[in-house]
């Protein structure tokens, strides 16, 4: 596309019924529908780059897209022409021309995932595909505890599955706090390993159950085998909320009437 231009998007979806956000033969992903819409509304046949490729089932409020189109309809109309062609679980909330280099990945210097926890004795319906149903009280001082040893830089081979190419990563800031009989557990980092956010998640709620403790943390770290991290928190619990750039003005302020776990 010799007059394209490199666009730049904020994209909302309910994970539940995607197979994840990469492209798959055969199973509906949300590249797959977003580059559906593209080409729909373009008639370009445009590859979407994404900034993290959630998991089957992990939902996202501020996950950040880029796509080269040659399209002659401006930013506005393009997002409104986009949405109209994406089906009701995705949604395009922002968009607009970039860089020509814009790289969502790579040029972004923080993630920021949610993971929320229902505490209710009897499991949530209406908002099943939102939370985690762990019915046991969960200790959060035992869980703020166990947060701070992971914040930092870390070799997090624990924390993880399948083959990766490099496991040091810097967790940010790592908040656990109650809304009500929900537990929320927001993570920030430069980047995330395979399932790192649900295995930490995991590893709090132990924490919160008094099966482990700061010391058995702190071992994981060195690193540990995997099999030492027992449990992965269930997908539809987790949602992407933000992705953050050198620019980035912040949306997501940090409650100062809760504790926080803060490096």
């Amino acid at each position: 596309m010799t007059d394209a231009r490199t666009i730049r998007a904020t994209v909302e979806y309910d994970g539940a019924a995607f197979q994840g956000f990469q492209r798959q033969r055969g199973v509906r992903t949300v590249q797959g529908a977003l580059e559906a819409a593209i080409q729909a509304s373009t008639g370009d046949v445009a590859t979407v780059a994404g900034a993290g490729r959630t998991d089957s089932g992990v939902h996202a409020l501020g996950q950040v897209i880029a796509f080269r189109t040659a399209t002659w309809l401006d930013d506005a109309t393009l997002l409104k022409a986009l949405n109209a062609h994406l089906p009701p679980d995705v949604a395009v909330c922002e968009l607009a021309t970039a860089v020509p280099r814009f790289d969502p990945r790579r040029d972004a210097v923080a993630r920021v995932y949610e993971y929320r926890i229902e505490q209710r004795p009897v499991r949530p319906v209406l908002h099943r595909d939102r939370a985690w149903h762990v019915a046991q009280p969960l200790d959060l001082a035992r869980m703020r505890a166990v947060a701070a040893q992971l914040v930092g830089c870390h070799d997090f081979d624990a924390f993880t599955a399948g083959p990766q190419a490099g496991t040091q990563r810097e967790v940010f800031a790592i908040e656990v706090w109650r809304e009500s009989s929900t537990i929320l557990i927001r993570i920030a980092a430069n980047a995330f390993l395979y399932r790192m956010v649900r295995r930490i998640t995991a590893t709090l709620v132990r924490a919160g159950r008094g099966e482990i403790d700061v010391a058995d943390v702190a071992a994981l770290l060195e690193p540990a085998p995997r099999s030492e991290v027992r449990g992965t928190a269930p997908a539809h619990g987790l949602t992407l909320l933000q992705v953050k750039y050198p620019e980035f003005k912040p949306r997501y302020n940090q409650r100062r009437t809760r504790q926080a776990v803060i490096s």
